[in-house]
């Protein structure tokens, strides 16, 4: 087997999943390894079934049932948030340091669309040293309707 090149090198949120479920008494192999791989590779929140489209894709099978099983047990282990978007719609998506963004919600044709705000960062920062309430995560969802959905009003 040859060396792995840096893509193929599995990135340290991986590693730690890998490890903390193993921690956990949980096996390696099957759904668990294509459902870390496919957040690994993932950059915003996915619906259960955007996440079958996306392993179907990759010519991966995982039923439904194994998917929603795996990311219960990586949300209770801290590893996946399950974001609640209206509509009876839920998301789910790695948590990892360098992967912190807020996300963006039409209500009109439920597209979501992350985003980043330094601003918004510096404010929250700022309302926990002025309460001395110890934020420890956060993340926030702003619903309303975007650009297309407005266009089509026109």
């Amino acid at each position: 087997m040859g060396a792995m090149t840096a893509t193929e090198r599995p990135t340290s949120w991986r590693r730690d999943a890998e490890a903390r479920l193993i921690d956990a008494g949980y096996r390696r192999g099957g759904a668990r390894t294509t459902i870390l791989d496919l957040l690994d590779d993932q950059r915003c929140a996915r619906t259960v079934l955007e996440m079958e489209d996306a392993l179907r894709s990759r010519d991966q099978s995982v039923g439904r049932a194994s998917i929603y099983r795996v990311l219960d047990e990586l949300e209770q282990l801290g590893l996946v948030q399950r974001l609640e978007v209206g509509q009876g719609i839920a998301r789910y998506e790695r948590l990892a340091p360098d992967h912190h963004h807020h996300h963006l919600v039409c209500q009109s044709c439920g597209a979501v669309q992350p985003f980043t705000d330094d601003v918004l960062e510096r404010a929250i920062a700022s309302l926990s040293a002025g309460t001395g309430f110890e934020v420890t995560g956060h993340d926030v969802v702003l619903h309303g309707r975007c650009a297309a959905c407005r266009a089509g009003d026109r």
